[in-house]
C-alpha cells in the first residue's frame, strides 16, 4: 500500500496532568485507549502513514499503560513519535522511551514554567537534559527535539534566553539567541539532537472573534490525519473537539473514511486554495502555509 500521509496522530488518552496556557481546555469526555482498542487501530492504518504520534490532546506518558502501548507498536513494527511535556519521566517511562520502536521524542520544554512559573524548574530540565543525553549516546539516529513553541511573548523570551544558556552549558555549545521562524525552526546541539523554535499560534474556534479566511491552504488530511481516543477520525491535530469529524475508525475502515464527500472537499478545497470547513477558517495555524506570510516574518531574537 502507498503511503498517504507523513504522520497519523492518534490520541492514546485526552487526560493531562498539566493546563498549560498555550494549550485549550479539552471539553470532550475524558477517555483512554485500552490495550485491544490500540492494537485494533495500528492494525487499521498499518501502512498508511511513515509514523504514528502518540499525541492529539492529553500527555502520552500518563497513560498508566504507556510503556504496554509502545511494546504493542514495536511489536507491529509502527515508527513512533512521542510528544511530552516531560514531568513525568520516571524509570518506566525512561525504558519504555528507549524502545526501538521510537524514532522521534518531542520534549515541550515550556510546559513546566507555563504551569509553575514560580518553582525552580532546574531540576525539571535536569532530569530532561540527562535523558536525552543518554539515549543520544546510545542512538543518535533517534531524533529529540527540545521545543520552545511560546516566542514573540516579550516575557516567555526572557526565559527562553536563560533555558538556551542552561541547554548550552549542559552540552557545551554555544548556542545563539536568534532564530527566523520563516527559515528554519531548528537549532542543532548535536547530531540528533536539536533544540525546535515556533511562535504561539491562536488554537482554531469556531467561536473564535477573530476574522475569518475563505482562502487558503493546509496539509490536514493530506500529510497527516488525527484519531481521537473515542476513535473519532479528524484531519488535523488542532481538530481538539473534533468539529471535522470525517469518521470513526472503530467502525469503519480508514479506506472507507478517506472515500467520503466530507474528506475529499476539504482536500480538494486545500489544493485550490479555499478552506471549505468553517474550522479551518478560523485556524491561526493555517496562515503559516501562506508563503507570502512567510517570506514577512522576521527573525526572532530572545
Amino acid at each position: 500500500m502507498e503511503q498517504r500521509f507523513k504522520k497519523i496522530y492518534l490520541e492514546i488518552g485526552n487526560i493531562c496532568n498539566l493546563q498549560c496556557s498555550f494549550c485549550p481546555v479539552v471539553e470532550r469526555e475524558k477517555f483512554q485507549l485500552n490495550s485491544s482498542q490500540l492494537e485494533q487501530i495500528l492494525m487499521k492504518i498499518s501502512g498508511y502513514s511513515e509514523r504514528v504520534c502518540f499525541h492529539l490532546m492529553g500527555e502520552p506518558l500518563a497513560h498508566k499503560s504507556f510503556a504496554d502501548f509502545v511494546k504493542i507498536a514495536e511489536d507491529l513494527n509502527v515508527s513512533l513519535e512521542i510528544t511530552t511535556n516531560g514531568t513525568l519521566l520516571n524509570e518506566q517511562n525512561k525504558n519504555a522511551l528507549k524502545s526501538k520502536a521510537i524514532v522521534q521524542i518531542n520534549f515541550s520544554l515550556q510546559s513546566f514554567p507555563d504551569n509553575f512559573p514560580s518553582a525552580n524548574a532546574n531540576q525539571y530540565y535536569q532530569n530532561i537534559f540527562l535523558f536525552s543525553d543518554e539515549i543520544n549516546r546510545e542512538n543518535s539516529e533517534l531524533f529529540i527535539n527540545f521545543r520552545l513553541w511560546n516566542l514573540s511573548h516579550v516575557e516567555d523570551n526572557f526565559k527562553n534566553l536563560d533555558l538556551l544558556k542552561k541547554i548550552g552549558e549542559f552540552f557545551k555549545q554555544d548556542l545563539s539567541s536568534e532564530v527566523n521562524t520563516a527559515l528554519i525552526k531548528s537549532k542543532k546541539i548535536r547530531k540528533g539532537l536539536y533544540i525546535h523554535f515556533d511562535t504561539r499560534f491562536l488554537w482554531p474556534n469556531l467561536n473564535s472573534q477573530v476574522e475569518q479566511r475563505e482562502s487558503g491552504t493546509c496539509h490536514g488530511g493530506t500529510h497527516q490525519i488525527g484519531i481521537h481516543a473515542d476513535g473519532t477520525v479528524v484531519p488535523c491535530c488542532l481538530d481538539k473537539e473534533a468539529k471535522i469529524n470525517l469518521g470513526n475508525i472503530h467502525a469503519e475502515s480508514l479506506e472507507q473514511i478517506l472515500h467520503k464527500d466530507r474528506y475529499l472537499r476539504l482536500v480538494h478545497g486545500f489544493k485550490v486554495g479555499k478552506l471549505v470547513e468553517p474550522l479551518c477558517r478560523t485556524c491561526d495555524f493555517a496562515k503559516r502555509f501562506d508563503r507570502k506570510l512567510m517570506k514577512s516574518n522576521e527573525a526572532h531574537t530572545f
